[in-house]
């Protein structure tokens, strides 16, 4: 018989308190996972495409284009003396990142209910895989931006980089910490609540109206809507992008320390909330 008290056990399963509730040593112990699941995205993105890779370059340009038309030349709103080309895909590039890892980090449970339910792994793992994968494509289109930008700076057009624009990897770390904290707390959300998910391309069409993407901060001049902008985290990280690309816009350290704290605090709020709910997950989906 075997004597239990000589047993090697390598996997000892306890309740999480704390901050241990966040479960970042488990995720870090499966790193590896990580890149296995961005390889995947990755690959996943271009399979069965025409243009493949192409229609990242055609996308922020195509939408460019519309804005141009629509809030350029239609409605006649300014961009701060920026050549709208540069203007607008600035905003794009920033955005589209954003929004595209805030939707997939919502719908992490669902996309991911197969796989959930066939084999453990710290679930954490998909939802960052996401954010990391994203960047490639943020990459070719910041890419497009970058190309455009030095085009007009080569026709004699004045543009005004600074080293506010060293800042720039860390508003892109705080883009993706708000996509992913507040996709978590959506995902917990709509497993229970499975209604919530069909507001939700509302909730991020109205967000971007509310974030200065067509538009410059110093447009808004009614006071009361000026401070409903600076309460959106992604006020701050847009108009700081901007005013170290291109020396326009408006820059304040307060406000990006706001941001950087509404970044930490949905982190820690959606993580609880998608750890506790994936215990319940494959009951509830």
């Amino acid at each position: 018989m075997t004597d239990l008290n000589n047993q090697y056990w390598t996997t000892v399963i306890s309740p999480n308190t704390g901050f241990r509730g966040l479960g970042l040593a488990e995720v870090w112990k499966k790193k590896y996972l990580i890149w296995l699941f961005v390889k995947r995205d990755i690959t996943v993105q271009f399979k069965q495409t025409i243009f493949g890779m192409g229609w990242y370059f055609i996308s922020p340009l195509f939408s460019a284009f519309m804005y141009i038309i629509v809030f350029g030349r239609i409605a006649g709103i300014p961009t701060d003396d920026i050549p709208q080309p540069v203007f607008y895909l600035s905003g794009i590039c920033l955005w589209e990142y954003f929004s595209s890892c805030l939707t997939s980090a919502a719908s992490t449970f669902q996309t991911n209910a197969g796989l959930y339910g066939k084999i453990y792994f710290p679930r954490l793992v998909t939802p960052i895989s996401v954010m990391i994968s994203k960047l490639f494509r943020f990459s070719l289109q910041l890419g497009t931006f970058i190309i455009v930008y030095l085009l007009f700076v080569i026709k004699g057009v004045h543009l005004c980089p600074n080293w506010y624009l060293l800042l720039f990897p860390f508003i892109i770390i705080m883009l993706a910490g708000i996509a992913m904290g507040l996709g978590l707390i959506i995902s917990s959300m709509t497993t229970k609540y499975r209604d919530l998910i069909n507001f939700f391309p509302t909730f991020v069409s109205l967000w971007m109206y509310a974030t200065p993407i067509v538009y410059p901060l110093s447009y808004v001049t009614n006071p009361t809507l000026h401070k409903l902008m600076l309460l959106n985290p992604l006020t701050s990280l847009v108009e700081a992008f901007k005013y170290g690309a291109y020396g326009a816009g408006s820059f304040s350290w307060m406000a990006l320390a706001y941001s950087a704290g509404c970044t930490v605090v949905l982190l820690v709020i959606g993580i609880l909330m998608f750890n506790r709910k994936q215990k319940y997950f494959i009951d509830t989906i």
